[in-house]
């Protein structure tokens, strides 16, 4: 079973980004996604405006999974973070969204891409974990609880 913490590292977890529109965020996003897995910015970027012209990946409760696919990589892999002002994501339930968990997949990932995304969608539903990104107080925090969620679940 994919868990959020085998989707990403530390360097992947971003407590606090700023962005004044999708595009910005998704430029950020990209940027994250080059210093943490060694991908390009651009394309990260540009792979994440092509998905979301399918539809939003806000999906409520100023939450989003902006996703795509991306040659090169070898696995799926994630980026974290959090907005301190919400962003507008067209979202289902019009709220601005302030917590995002970037995805991208090798571009042969089918079930394990749907994976990822089902784990991390059931995972920031989950209203008491939400509320916990958002109240931590550190990157050391955020981490914390990223890649421990599942061993506390599992106790």
């Amino acid at each position: 079973m994919t868990e959020i913490s085998d989707l990403l590292v530390p360097k992947a977890i971003v407590a606090s980004m700023s962005a004044a529109s999708k595009k910005a965020l998704f430029q950020q996003l990209g940027a994250a996604a080059a210093r943490a897995y060694d991908v390009d910015a651009p394309s990260v970027a540009a792979r994440l405006a092509e998905r979301e012209k399918l539809g939003s990946t806000g999906f409520g409760g100023g939450i989003a999974i902006p996703h795509g696919k991306l040659e090169g990589l070898k696995r799926v892999r994630g980026v974290f973070t959090r907005l301190p002002k919400a962003v507008d994501f067209d979202a289902v339930d019009d709220l601005p969204v302030d917590l995002v968990f970037m995805l991208l997949s090798p571009v042969d990932a089918g079930a394990e891409h749907l994976k990822a995304l089902a784990c991390v969608s059931r995972r920031l539903r989950d209203r008491n974990f939400a509320a916990k990104l958002r109240g931590a107080g550190s990157q050391d925090a955020l981490v914390a609880l990223l890649a421990g969620v599942e061993a506390r679940d599992a106790a």
